[in-house]
């Protein structure tokens, strides 16, 4: 059997195959480790960081927010991509899966170059909100001007990554992660400090080893997709013309996303802002303890990754019941896995802060910040899911509205307690705690409604995509 035919059967089986939790469990395995390996490595570099002294370790911590900000932008691309990648691979139409994740990667080229020109050109101004400490502020601008330079790998990366986890996929990226980590780290360790002859560039070897550890894992994950020997290969010359039809599809579902992820990670910027107003102890604590939750909230991110491809995958097999089981067991996962984080949060802050710091101030102020958020976990976790199952359901526009009000909503709150009533890093956070039941509670109900719809529509024979259309 040659491996077209073995890609042609696995894909019909796939097709075939009914919603457990091992089906779930197969995808949700590699990603949920991925992404805790990816916090890992942070945490790891948050370590080489401090090394380099407290100004370096705030730059990254405010350099962070406007990262995350820049890569939502992005993702009108990405999450597109992983939607109709799902429901292509649903349907089993190999060539339109194939023809989906090479005109995701000629759309992501396209956005991420102005992209990148423009973060390289905003970083001073963007930098200047966070607080007045010029020597943070400088840091802040060496690291970010690096990161913004050479985004166009960061941003390929991420993109590849998610056409293959639409796909159902999700060990290739996470061998890429693998080695992407380990270079990483140890060009971080090399340039960071200074061995073997190189000198020591302190953040901005940090910057330098991370564009380094994503270089080599795109390199990987470029291998494999032209390879052919996966359900998705990019090999021949065909489909690489952009295709203005496949892009207004790819940014209609990627839009909304993109703007909840912008105002999302704004109001996240925002309130790092009111942390830095704070004082630089507040700011160094609030990134430490944040550091440190990462390896609770990553995995949440990647079980919602998981329901994004799961529902788009069934919802592309006109399987919505399926989309509803996989949301169902994820859901259950979710929250286990959220109150055990609450937990150890609250139990054992202080203990994992001074991994990071030995000064009492900022491992004080840390702790209210892991205790308060450790509450907010299970809360974060519910919203994750019911925004990516939706999401994979083709509706990325409800989500999008909930999403922005209740993290502006948040916002407000936290403002009126630290401007009106003097409140600290606690009543920042714990806003959270208000505001998000808003999203979780209607993004569960829209997805219902949902898979009830079209289980009723009568489906005719019609290209992938159109099923989102007729439901919206």
């Amino acid at each position: 059997m040659d491996q077209q035919a073995q890609s042609d059967e696995m894909v019909v089986s796939h097709e075939a195959e009914p919603m457990n939790r091992r089906r779930v469990l197969r995808l949700a395995r590699p990603v949920v480790a991925e992404y805790v390996l990816q916090v890992m490595v942070l945490a790891v570099n948050t370590l080489l960081v401090s090394r380099a002294g407290d100004t370096a370790l705030a730059a990254v911590g405010i350099s962070n927010p406007i990262i995350f900000l820049f890569l939502a932008m992005f993702g009108s691309v990405s999450i597109g991509a992983t939607v109709m990648v799902a429901q292509a691979h649903g349907a089993g139409d190999r060539s339109r899966t194939n023809h989906l994740a090479r005109q995701a990667l000629v759309w992501g080229l396209a956005l991420a170059t102005p992209l990148s020109i423009a973060c390289y050109l905003l970083t001073p101004a963007m930098v200047g909100l966070f607080g007045d400490d010029r020597d943070v502020q400088a840091a802040a601008v060496t690291y970010l001007h690096i990161i913004s330079a050479t985004s166009v790998v960061m941003l390929t990366s991420f993109l590849c990554g998610a056409v293959l986890r639409g796909a159902g996929d999700g060990r290739t990226p996470l061998r890429a992660a693998v080695l992407a980590n380990l270079a990483n780290l140890f060009a971080s360790w090399v340039l960071i400090e200074g061995h073997f002859g190189v000198p020591a560039y302190g953040i901005a070897g940090a910057a330098w080893g991370s564009v380094i550890g994503r270089a080599v894992g795109l390199g990987f994950m470029l291998a494999v997709l032209f390879g052919g020997r996966l359900v998705i290969s990019l090999r021949g010359r065909s489909g690489w013309m952009p295709q203005p039809a496949t892009g207004r599809q790819l940014f209609r579902l990627g839009i909304p996303a993109a703007i909840e992820q912008i105002f999302n990670e704004g109001g996240f910027a925002v309130l790092t802002i009111l942390v830095a107003t704070l004082g630089a102890t507040a700011l160094t604590a609030n990134h430490i303890a944040f550091t440190a939750l990462e390896i609770w909230y990553m995995p949440s991110l990647a079980l919602s990754v998981t329901a994004t491809a799961l529902a788009g995958q069934s919802f592309g097999a006109r399987r919505p019941g399926d989309a509803m089981l996989a949301a169902a067991i994820l859901r259950r996962w979710m929250l286990g896995w959220n109150l055990l984080g609450t937990a150890v949060m609250v139990l054992a802050a202080r203990p994992i802060l001074k991994v990071f710091s030995n000064d009492p101030a900022v491992i004080d102020e840390g702790m209210v910040v892991m205790i308060v958020v450790g509450a907010t976990l299970p809360f974060f976790g519910m919203w994750l899911l019911t925004t990516g199952a939706l999401r994979g359901s083709g509706d990325t526009h409800s989500p999008m509205i909930r999403g922005v009000l209740a993290t502006w909503l948040t916002v407000g709150l936290a403002t009126v307690s630290v401007v009106v009533f003097e409140g600290g890093m606690g009543w920042i956070w714990g806003s959270y705690i208000v505001a998000l039941p808003i999203a979780i509670v209607g993004n569960w109900r829209a997805f219902r409604r949902r898979t009830t719809v079209v289980e009723r529509v009568e489906v005719e024979e019609q290209p992938v995509g159109a099923l989102v259309t007729q439901v919206s």
